[in-house]
């Protein structure tokens, strides 16, 4: 059984930084392409940053220079790094995994919520 686990959200100021993790158990985890999404309230989901098993990046326009997807095999856990936040990347974020050879996400977390907020 696959089980995806964020954590790391929380209050920040806007201007401020948070690093979310992930970590993902019952898969080979080096196999899945590995992505993060958000939704904000009334919206819907959105991509924000992937990573490839080659470690290749993709990211959405709204947070290319702020936001660093990573990734470490060897503890089955990918991270983003957040910066230079700003009001409107508040929403809950969650991490999910692409397995190699699948062209849809087949797992995700719970999600945790990032609140940016004076």
């Amino acid at each position: 059984q696959v089980q995806v686990v964020e954590s790391g959200g929380g209050l920040v100021q806007p201007g401020g930084s948070l690093r979310l993790s992930c970590a993902a158990s019952g898969t080979i985890f080096r196999l899945n392409t590995m992505g993060w999404y958000r939704r904000a309230p009334g919206k819907q989901r959105e991509l924000v940053a992937t990573i490839t098993t080659g470690g290749s990046t993709n990211y959405a326009d709204s947070v290319k220079g702020r936001f660093t997807i990573s990734r470490d095999n060897a503890k089955n856990s990918v991270y983003l790094q957040m910066n230079s936040l700003k009001p409107e990347d508040t929403a809950v974020y969650y991490c999910s995994a692409r397995p190699l050879g699948s062209s849809s996400w087949d797992y995700w977390g719970q999600g945790t919520q990032v609140t940016v907020s004076s």
